[in-house]
């Protein structure tokens, strides 16, 4: 874009958001140019940030951007892990941020509406001043509900209840051409025409803006306890989840975690694991109606897991406790991240999870490299972290890089993620694809559902505007 037509831009953005929510300066902008792991390309830096304030402003960006074919990268909170709102070739970059409103929490439905740009951690005490549950919790509560949408986020809580797309009625979104549409309603059944609300799921901001959403509530368990269950090793662990499963108790969440990722979290942040040493641990919330149902759901678990090889089980029944334990696994990331090269999160049958993290111990040792592994055990969703430095003693040794680190990478990424797809796996479980795992993309996944996803991009977005680079 030359000089003249960026400021024709600017001008007209101005008029239309407001002067102060357009951002122009590289000090002001920097925040803008990547998300939590990846930063674009070096030197990058939008052309500039809006910040619309109702959907009619992003409307308007939209058709202006259209018009004169200016590639535009929408924006949530930033809390990504594959480059999904990364700019890196001079796009505008919009972002929700001032699209913040909680329009309605209708109790009587059970729905709320809400624009793109609430972050969790608001949404989350909204729905429970009113007495309701909204389930999925990727981690990160500064993220976005239209960033998680867009993306399909996860986290703990998929076992019991599934992730965003399961809750997701309605989405309100703005094409390339500056056309608003409305995909659903406050309706829990839809068989009208293509799922078009499904479709933009996922979609990481490639085929329109999303701006808003309809959310399915529910009502919150009275009762939730903490567990932690240790293992002599992982394999044991795992077993355990399906015989928890066939024992009809289905947990909130269940996480597994191997112990140098315990003991790496302990030095880091000064925090001590309640549990004596062992291989492996499952982490597991389970809830209810009352203190009876869950207590009778613990000590029926309790029997299954011991049963399973488990050397000790310690429930947490009040907040404090259930948060001092799950304190160290939701810091993990920030634990490995001054270290980390990549953090992969291929998603494998249930079954296969003891497959893949073998795999992993393998590689470690083969190539001489931290390989921190943990995840979701009772959904296949595991996190291995490729690291640059390894552990020394309990520490993560800063001072001495792995040799050879930045040729092992890639070796391992392609082995890891080749490896899911022969387990059945998929690519990604919840962070999506963004710019990091494009490559990986179009290397193991089928040809033909790729140029099917490439036929949808042009109908939604046949002049290619909408973030660019991404997936494809």
């Amino acid at each position: 874009m030359d000089i003249k037509s960026k400021s024709k831009m600017i001008e007209f953005y101005r008029g239309l958001a407001g002067e102060s929510n357009v951002i122009t300066s590289r000090d002001s902008m920097v925040d803008y140019t990547g998300d939590e792991f990846y930063r674009g390309e070096a030197g990058s830096f939008p052309a500039c940030v809006v910040k619309p304030g109702t959907v009619l402003q992003v409307a308007g960006i939209l058709k202006y951007a259209g018009e004169n074919r200016i590639p535009v990268v929408t924006r949530g909170g930033g809390t990504g892990m594959c480059g999904g709102c990364s700019a890196v070739d001079g796009e505008v970059v919009l972002s929700t941020e001032r699209l913040n409103r909680i329009m309605e929490i209708d109790r009587q439905n059970r729905m709320a509406v809400v624009q793109a740009g609430v972050t969790l951690g608001d949404f989350y005490k909204a729905v429970e001043k009113e007495g309701l549950f909204f389930a999925p919790h990727p981690g990160d509560e500064s993220a976005t509900l239209g960033g998680a949408a867009a993306t399909n986020a996860g986290g703990a809580r998929a076992v019991k209840y599934g992730v965003f797309r399961n809750f997701i009625k309605s989405v309100e979104a703005v094409l390339p051409d500056g056309s608003i549409i409305n995909t659903g309603g406050k309706v829990l059944k839809n068989s009208t025409g293509y799922n078009l609300t499904q479709l933009l799921i996922g979609s990481e901001g490639t085929l329109a803006v999303i701006t808003g959403l309809v959310i399915g509530l529910m009502s919150k368990a009275e009762v939730a306890y903490t567990l932690i269950v240790s293992y002599r090793e992982l394999a044991g662990a795992l077993r355990s989840v399906n015989a928890i499963l066939d024992a009809g108790i289905t947990p909130l969440a269940v996480e597994f975690l191997e112990h140098d990722c315990v003991l790496a979290g302990e030095a880091h942040l000064d925090r001590k694991w309640p549990c004596a040493p062992a291989g492996a641990y499952l982490i597991m919330i389970v809830d209810g109606r009352n203190a009876d149902e869950v207590d009778s759901a613990c000590v029926k678990l309790e029997e299954v897991c011991m049963k399973d090889g488990a050397v000790e089980v310690l429930v947490a029944e009040n907040r404090q406790k259930q948060e001092d334990i799950l304190y160290l696994r939701s810091h993990l990331y920030e634990v490995l991240k001054p270290g980390m090269l990549s953090v992969l999160d291929a998603c494998v049958p249930r079954s296969a999870i003891v497959d893949f993290v073998d795999r992993v111990h393998k590689l470690s040792e083969e190539y001489g490299i931290w390989l921190p592994t943990f995840g979701h055990a009772a959904d296949g969703n595991i996190h291995t972290h490729v690291m640059k430095y390894g552990l020394k003693g309990n520490k993560m040794d800063l001072q001495q890089e792995t040799k050879g680190w930045a040729e092992k990478l890639p070796l391992i990424e392609d082995e890891l993620y080749g490896y899911a797809r022969e387990l059945g796996g998929v690519l990604s479980g919840e962070h999506g694809i963004g710019v990091v795992k494009r490559a990986h993309f179009y290397r193991i996944s089928d040809k033909k559902n790729v140029e099917l996803m490439k036929l949808i991009k042009k109908a939604f977005d046949p002049d290619n505007i909408l973030n660019p680079g991404k997936i494809f």
